[in-house]
């Protein structure tokens, strides 16, 4: 009788550590290629899961806009993390950081970024909605903002007295003075 082998090895994360909430950021930095898009949630790792076209089209169509429409200074991004604390990631679907951003980094930590940016999915309502706020609010994150699909609605938030409050939202238009000034045109994004 021979060995076979069985197809291609999935990686999966070890079930101990798991268990054990043992894993960091230095583990999350060395996933090897083949691993899924992870968070870390107090040690302990959480798949990302897909998100659906609609979602990635009005985020491509957010990070484009906000590319050619934020003053020197801030970078927009997409599918970038952010290093809440040694045993904490998380994956906004968008960020504004502040400029230069170092190309080669996946993580950025809470100081260079300006806003979280949350696409609300029907598979994540509960942590973009409840859990997400609250870590980048604990990471002291200044601006967040949580967008709704079917229809797209952006709420606006600010970080005051360490929790954030609702500084703005729209489904047309919307219209904010902080972090820049800015006319963001949400009816023309989700079109």
């Amino acid at each position: 009788m021979t060995a076979e082998p069985l197809g291609p090895v999935v990686w999966a994360p070890d079930p101990v550590k798991q268990q054990k909430a043992g894993y960091t950021i230095e583990d999350v930095l060395s996933l090897p290629d083949e691993a899924p898009r992870v968070e870390l949630s107090d040690g302990v790792l959480l798949v990302v899961p897909s998100p659906t076209a609609g979602h990635q089209r009005l985020n491509w169509r957010l990070a484009t806009w906000l590319e050619r429409h934020v003053p020197k200074g801030f970078e927009p991004q997409m599918a970038v993390g952010v290093v809440i604390d040694h045993t904490s990631t998380l994956e906004p679907d968008a960020l504004i950081l502040y400029s230069p951003v170092d190309p080669g980094h996946h993580y950025f930590g809470p100081d260079q970024v300006v806003v979280a940016v949350e696409i609300v999915s029907p598979g994540t309502r509960k942590r973009d909605r409840f859990e997400k706020p609250g870590a980048y609010a604990a990471a002291g994150i200044q601006h967040f903002w949580r967008i709704e699909l079917n229809p797209v609605h952006i709420f606006a938030y600010d970080l005051a007295g360490g929790r954030y409050e609702l500084v703005a939202d729209s489904a047309e238009e919307l219209v904010l003075d902080r972090p820049f000034e800015i006319r963001l045109p949400i009816r023309e994004l989700a079109s």
